[in-house]
């Protein structure tokens, strides 16, 4: 399996995930106790999650699928990641990865110009 291949894959998985993120924020988690910040943290790191696995797609067709996937599944995973367990658990321990995350998903995008 080639690298675009491999990517893509993974774009299909992220998407999948992303959306079943999206249905249990919509549908669980709304109604769960959590602070109007953590509703906040949760939509953010879902909306990211989404567009992101999108931008996944994009990279299977760039010339160097390997590189801007792998930066922006680290990226989605140093950012969404962080968000995603805090809005759950209300416990900021892992929010120093976030800004890590972001900069990774500038450089991933930027990869994908090369």
């Amino acid at each position: 399996m080639n690298a675009a291949s491999l990517v893509q894959r993974v774009a299909g998985i992220s998407g999948a995930l992303a959306v079943a993120a999206g249905a249990y924020g919509a549908h669980g988690f709304r109604h769960s106790e959590a602070s109007d910040y953590q509703r906040e943290l949760y939509d953010t790191a879902n909306k990211y999650h989404i567009y992101h696995s999108l931008a996944l797609l994009g990279a299977a067709r760039c010339r160097k699928p390997a590189l801007a996937g792998v930066v922006l599944l680290a990226g989605m995973g140093c950012f969404c990641g962080p968000l995603y367990h805090q809005a759950l658990t209300n416990d900021p321990s892992f929010s120093k990865l976030a800004p890590i995350g972001g900069s990774l998903l500038i450089v991933g995008w930027a990869a994908m110009a090369l």
